[in-house]
């Protein structure tokens, strides 16, 4: 069976954890709110945009691989409970389900500070509400971090690098990828305008 491992990181290791309850020979959704909306990293049959209730994006979880160390942690994005978020929805085909569910376990369940959730999700275009898989910020871990400040997420990223490289980089990528979506983030925007002042 295809892997779907991740090319900068081929070394990604399995993450023992139950597949969600996937109704036999459905295709499967999955909800985008960061890198996966640009970089989904599997085969699928569209992309649509859709939104998510009862959870936000938010720079809520340290980073002490991708973009920070253990000693100097970074800030990455996770959906925090409490109101509703714009992202992407996309549609994966029954037939390489497990695969794909295998790969997105390797990329975002490193730490184990994301979990999977099986959630409701509404597709913008076209007005229907389906199950998706997604990926929540779990704040029982160590690296769920609440709601650092602007001023205080800004000082964080703006000195932060890990083996993905800079912080700054992530939050730049994110805000360009959002613009282009028509996705309107103030708070990110706001901050990268900070980490900009801090590094000049």
């Amino acid at each position: 069976m295809r892997k779907y491992d991740l090319v900068l990181e081929p070394d990604l290791p399995p993450v023992d954890h139950p597949l969600p309850h996937l109704p036999e020979g459905e295709d499967l959704w999955i909800f985008g709110y960061g890198s996966l909306m640009w970089r989904p990293g599997f085969d699928h049959t569209g992309v649509t945009d859709a939104r998510l209730y009862g959870y936000h994006r938010a720079f809520c979880v340290s980073s002490v691989v991708h973009r920070g160390t253990p000693e100097n942690p970074g800030l990455v994005l996770g959906l925090d409970r409490g109101g509703s978020v714009r992202g992407k929805a996309i549609r994966c085909p029954s037939d390489i389900r497990e695969p794909v569910v295998d790969y997105l376990y390797r990329r975002e369940m490193v730490t184990r500070v994301y979990a999977p959730k099986m959630v409701k999700l509404k597709l913008l275009e076209e007005g229907d509400w389906v199950d998706a898989l997604t990926f929540v910020a779990d704040p029982s871990h160590e690296q769920y971090c609440g709601r650092p400040s602007e001023e205080e997420a800004a000082r964080i990223i703006a000195r932060a690098s890990g083996r993905g490289g800079p912080n700054r980089d992530y939050l730049a990528s994110t805000v360009e990828h959002l613009d282009q979506f028509g996705i309107n983030d103030g708070p990110l925007h706001a901050i990268l305008k900070r980490v900009d002042a801090l590094q000049s």
